[in-house]
This record gives C-alpha cells, sequence and structure tokens, in this order.
C-alpha cells in the first residue's frame, strides 16, 4: 500500500533544535529538509506538522508568536513548491505558568491525540501513514496509532536513538524521505526493523 501522509515533527526535525524556538531570526531549516519535504509533495504524500510547545505554555512565547514564525515557515515552503496539509500543535504543559495551559492533554506527544485527529477527520489509515521525528515521544505517539515510525538522528535523536522503538533510524528528514518513498508499496509499519 502507498504512503498517502506522513506526519513530521519540527523542531528537531524540520529546524535546527535551539530551544523553544518562536523568533523568525532564530529559525533555521536544517539542511535537505526543504528538499525532502519537495519530494513528498511531488509523489503526491500529504504532509502533517505535528509539533509540542511547551513554550507557550511556560509564558516564553505566545500562540501569537507561534502562528507568526508558522507563516514565515509556510511561506518559505511555498516557495519551495512544498505543500503543507495541516499545522498541529499541542500549547499544554502539566506546569504551565498560565492555568489555561496548564492540563493533561491528549495532544501532547507521545499521547496521540493530534495524529488521531487528523485520521479520524481525514480518514487515514495506520498503513498509509509514517512519523518522522527526532524524539521517543513523537515515536511514541506514532507506535500508539501504528503508523510507521522513523526517528531521525538531527535535534535530539542521536541522543535518544539507542532507546527508542523506531521502526527506522536514519541520519536526518532526507534519509527518511528516502527510505519512505523507496518503500512506499510496503504495506505498514516492520516493527523492531532498522
Amino acid at each position: 500500500m502507498a504512503f498517502h501522509g506522513v506526519f513530521v515533527d519540527r523542531d528537531g526535525t524540520i529546524n535546527v533544535e535551539r530551544g523553544h524556538v518562536h523568533r523568525i531570526e532564530d529559525f533555521e531549516f536544517i539542511p535537505g529538509a526543504l528538499a525532502a519535504l519537495r519530494r513528498l509533495t511531488d509523489a503526491g504524500i500529504r504532509i502533517f506538522i505535528v509539533s509540542n510547545q511547551a513554550g507557550i505554555a511556560k509564558g516564553l512565547y505566545t500562540e501569537s508568536d507561534f502562528a507568526a514564525l508558522t507563516r514565515y515557515m509556510l511561506g518559505k515552503m511555498t516557495d519551495r513548491g512544498i505543500r503543507i496539509s495541516d499545522v498541529l500543535y499541542c500549547p499544554h504543559h502539566p506546569e504551565a505558568v498560565d492555568p489555561a495551559y496548564r492540563l493533561e492533554c491528549d495532544c501532547r506527544k507521545p499521547k496521540p491525540g493530534l495524529l488521531r485527529q487528523v485520521m479520524r477527520r481525514d480518514r487515514l489509515s495506520p498503513g498509509t501513514l509514517a512519523l518522522i521525528g527526532d524524539k521517543n515521544s513523537d515515536i511514541e505517539a506514532g507506535r500508539a496509532v501504528g503508523v510507521r515510525t522513523y526517528l531521525v538522528e538531527t535535534g535530539y535523536g542521536r541522543a535518544e536513538s539507542d532507546l527508542t522503538s523506531a521502526d527506522h533510524v536514519v541520519a536526518d528528514l532526507s534519509g527518511a524521505v528516502d527510505h519512505l518513498l523507496a518503500h512506499s508499496g510496503e504495506a505498514g509499519p516492520s516493527p523492531g526493523s532498522r
């Protein structure tokens, strides 16, 4: 079965991990990331960016700041011919400074609430989806809904790769897309393969 969609983490996967990136001047694409996303677009695979944004809950920046950076990022992607189907994020954290954001939600990875939301809304089955991220919290969210998972060794990935349950460990987003496109005819995840 061919892949119809890919969930992609943002910080550490698409852009350089710098700890709660929220300003345009601090946002830098990881080399090869834009080209990799363009290959997904060209292959007709939908891209869903799914990101924890605990900095909002911690009072480091606002949802408006996040929206402004998202507009900038999407503009750069559109300029490169990349189509993003949706950007989903979790602004919550159990230790939030603002009580409005202080909760144990189902949308903060490793919980799979945001992924389930997309799958229900767009009627996508697990065997047609993959997830790419740099943290085991990403991987756990993907595994909870039964999609193929890729841990990239950018961002926090190198430090987490020895303890991961990801289906595949790859150098970066480009490597994940290379593998995904090469194996897009296979059905479902293959637990334990690396």
